[in-house]
């Protein structure tokens, strides 16, 4: 636990010292409060922690399989805690195609090489960015830089359905 010492000369300023601050006989100790692990409802007689709304994400691969259909990855995210780039990458969801995989700018949002598509669930992502508006000019709406798509608000929960887009499409 760190602590900072100061000398007696000062501790005769206040009777009443702040918690987390102990005295002994010549010098001063502050020790720093923790914070606590996890938010506490204020309305809950029992104090119990408060449930963070989740998004179930379902990720559909860009090529259908040898039996024609398409891969499907699923993830959960807090809402409002994450972009969309990092929960894939958390996940192990391949987001990247080969060049992308070399070349991407790591969530700069100015190389296009995370476009993808949401089939459902726009309403539960953050409005286009800027940067999207510039790089999606003459693109369909439900095309996102997943680099830049926020998943959630911190209030709402529901299901994102998220198409990776092959890289001929883009």
């Amino acid at each position: 636990m760190a602590s900072i010492n100061i000398l007696s000369a000062i501790s005769h300023r206040s009777p009443e010292l702040p918690a987390g601050v102990r005295t002994s006989q010549n010098l001063i100790s502050y020790y720093p409060r923790r914070r606590p692990r996890s938010v506490l409802c204020a309305g809950s007689p029992s104090g119990t922690p408060i449930e963070k709304p989740e998004i179930e994400l379902e990720f559909i691969g860009p090529k259908p399989g040898s039996d024609g259909s398409y891969p499907v990855d699923k993830a959960k995210a807090i809402s409002g805690e994450k972009l969309l780039r990092n929960i894939m990458l958390d996940n192990k969801i391949e987001l990247y195609a080969t060049y992308g995989k070399v070349m991407n700018c790591g969530g700069g949002g100015s190389c296009g090489t995370c476009i993808v598509e949401i089939i459902d669930g726009t309403d539960l992502l953050n409005e286009r960015t800027n940067t999207e508006l510039r790089y999606f000019k003459k693109k369909p709406e439900s095309w996102r830089l997943a680099c830049q798509t926020i998943v959630g608000n911190k209030e709402n929960s529901g299901k994102v359905v998220v198409q990776r887009i092959p890289q001929w499409k883009k």
